[in-house]
């Protein structure tokens, strides 16, 4: 169903679909399951796209690689940003056309550019001299687009400076590109994950804004934008519906860039995340000391099986359990492994019903998107997070 007038009003976004929680309820599950619903994704992608308008949706396959979610998208006519390899082989595998992938990765391995190449790629992502130098190398005459670092962002989960390169280098790399027969059609950046709101993007967009138009009357003839991705989803605080949002990042975009001929989104988080929850389980309840204000809650999942995005606290999940008609108290919530660093809140302790103890089922509400990927192959000997796809 496409966007209505009713998902550009400011309401908050619905956070899992009831088909997931009823189907979580209605089944029992020997170790943390994850159950997701391309229903969910699909809806969410004809919003973004009656958002974006004009602008390609490349989803970001990194953030849910499940066959069933790259399948949905395909028919829906989407287009894919892959980090890898086995990523463009996943999405050529599944019918995705070449022309439809983009080789996002800034740091690329020189036989993986070439079997993109030969595959039929024409997209890459590139920041260093290097990388330009093995994509002319392994992939001549293809359109690279230069990635820029970004220092003005707003969002909960801000990207480190791994990826990118600083303002006074985008030149140097265009004209390097140019210089080695490659196509430099564009800029890439990206705002931070889980930016909840679209004024967020200001600040990043009047950096990059300025950068477009400096290599532009340089006489670099720039026709692509790669605004990357930041789309935010559902974790307790309010965000701005989906095709609101992207329909406001596009006006602000348009109202700094102009007419950009070809304008790229990378959406992940946003198009997932919603679509998945996590069936998990009470391990143990207990108090370190008798005068302890806080329980600790230990689960069967934790940062190594899936959580990983509690690192630092930074992604905020949600809790739903058999008991939520009770009262609540605060508690320390860790994972389930013998390392002390599996713990998932404790600068912020999470309200959980006084009467949890061991057996109880935690439902953990958008997680579709950063979870499956994350687990580890069986670190304590704990399995990878099982998939279901209803």
């Amino acid at each position: 169903m496409f966007a209505t007038q009713a998902d550009f009003v400011g309401r908050r976004s619905v956070s899992v679909p009831s088909r997931v929680e009823e189907y979580i309820r209605a089944n029992e599950f020997e170790r943390p399951t994850l159950v997701l619903d391309t229903d969910v994704v699909a809806d969410r992608f004809h919003a973004l796209r009656a958002g974006l308008g004009h602008a390609d949706i490349h989803y970001a396959v990194k953030a849910n690689p499940a066959p069933e979610i790259i399948e949905r998208l395909i028919d829906l006519g989407c287009h894919f940003d892959a980090a890898s390899r086995a990523e463009i082989e996943l999405c050529l595998g599944l019918g995705a056309p070449a022309r439809a992938i983009s080789f996002g990765n800034t740091v690329k391995r020189a036989t993986d550019i070439a079997f993109a190449h030969r595959a039929g790629i024409v997209l890459f992502a590139a920041d260093s001299e290097e990388e330009i130098d093995k994509i002319a190398a392994h992939a001549p005459g293809a359109e690279v687009y230069i990635r820029i670092v970004v220092t003005a962002s707003e969002a909960d989960w801000p990207l480190s400076r791994k990826f990118g390169c600083a303002p006074d280098k985008v030149h140097a790399l265009l004209a390097r590109a140019t210089d080695a027969g490659l196509s430099p059609v564009g800029l890439s950046f990206h705002v931070g994950s889980q930016t909840r709101r679209a004024a967020m993007w200001v600040p990043v967009l009047n950096e990059v804004a300025e950068i477009w138009h400096a290599a532009r009357e340089a006489g670099f003839d720039l026709e692509l934008l790669n605004i990357g991705g930041g789309f935010p989803a559902f974790y307790g605080e309010d965000i701005e519906p989906p095709a609101f949002y992207a329909a406001e990042v596009m006006r602000l975009v348009g109202e700094r860039f102009g007419d950009v001929p070809r304008v790229m989104a990378e959406p992940g988080r946003g198009l997932v995340a919603e679509a998945g929850a996590i069936a998990a389980e009470v391990l143990l309840v207990a108090r370190k000391s008798e005068t302890d204000t806080h329980r600790w809650v230990y689960l069967d999942i934790g940062k190594f099986s899936g959580l990983a995005e509690t690192i630092d606290e930074a992604i905020r999940y949600q809790f739903l359990t058999d008991r939520d008609d009770e009262a609540t108290g605060p508690c320390i919530l860790a994972g389930p492994s013998c390392d002390s660093a599996d713990v998932l809140y404790e600068n912020r302790p999470v309200q959980l019903p006084l009467g949890l103890c061991a057996g109880d089922r935690v439902i953990i509400r958008s997680c579709g998107a950063y979870t499956s990927t994350y687990a580890s192959v069986g670190f304590n000997g704990f399995p990878p997070l099982d998939v279901v796809v209803i």
